[in-house]
């Protein structure tokens, strides 16, 4: 047979999603699958009865089932749950960035990190999450970070900074402290990368600064963990004027 799998992989307008998460948030957020495979259908419908029964529907009417050399020649170093789909690409923009914090990362460098920020934003109900240069935030292994989240909130991958007229806050060390600055939740804030921190325009153009506050000999947070956070302290009310709400 063909190989569809690795035609997408080739093809920039799809994604190939691996393993029962990637699959599972791609049909719920509405993204448009073409093909479902599996070497081993039983595992998979025994676990999405278990973790996604929602899934189940879906996996009943049009699950495939391959040899294993069939897909180990769709995917060589398969996941866990042995499933495959591919999915057309989301084609989103600025525009289709609503109300709520956009999370910027200038030059991330680590597609997984990248991967585990979507994953994080898009549980903390986040309005976008935006890439300045650095990895392609839809590579394959930020496919797999995410768990497929990418189809949850807009994904962007910007060439240069962009007006997003709402304030820009940057998440920097030598910032005011996080629980009392006060932010809107329809900022940008501005991550940077795990080895080079922010770039200088990014701090120049910055309304505030802001740092997470840490016990003194810590260095730094992981990029997810520090935007977790930061979208949490937003979400509590911590970052925000007034009382948290009880």
């Amino acid at each position: 047979m063909s190989n569809p799998v690795h035609i997408a992989r080739n093809d920039p307008a799809r994604l190939v999603l691996e393993g029962l998460h990637c699959v599972k948030h791609a049909s719920r957020f509405g993204a448009r699958l073409g093909g479902l495979w599996s070497d081993r259908p039983q595992e998979v419908l025994a676990l999405a009865r278990r973790l996604a029964p929602d899934l189940v529907p879906l996996l009943e009417a049009h699950l495939e089932v391959v040899s294993e050399a069939v897909f180990a020649g769709f995917c060589p170093r398969p996941p866990e749950t042995r499933l495959l789909t591919v999915a057309e690409k989301p084609d989103y923009r600025l525009a289709d960035i609503g109300r709520g914090p956009v999370v910027l990362l200038d030059r991330p460098r680590h597609p997984g990190n990248l991967g585990a920020v979507i994953r994080v934003a898009a549980a903390a109900d986040a309005a976008a999450v935006c890439c300045l240069d650095g990895v392609d935030p839809w590579s394959a292994a930020s496919l797999r970070g995410a768990a497929g989240l990418h189809f949850a909130l807009p994904v962007l991958s910007l060439s240069e900074l962009a007006d997003f007229d709402r304030p820009l806050v940057a998440l920097d060390d030598a910032g005011e402290p996080l629980g009392t600055a006060g932010l809107s939740r329809d900022a940008v804030f501005a991550f940077g990368s795990e080895r080079d921190g922010l770039s200088d325009e990014l701090r120049g153009r910055a309304a505030r600064t802001v740092a997470i506050p840490m016990r003194p000999g810590v260095s730094s947070l992981n990029l997810a963990t520090a935007a977790a956070v930061l979208l949490y302290a937003l979400a509590r009310g911590t970052g925000q004027a007034g009382p948290a709400p009880t």
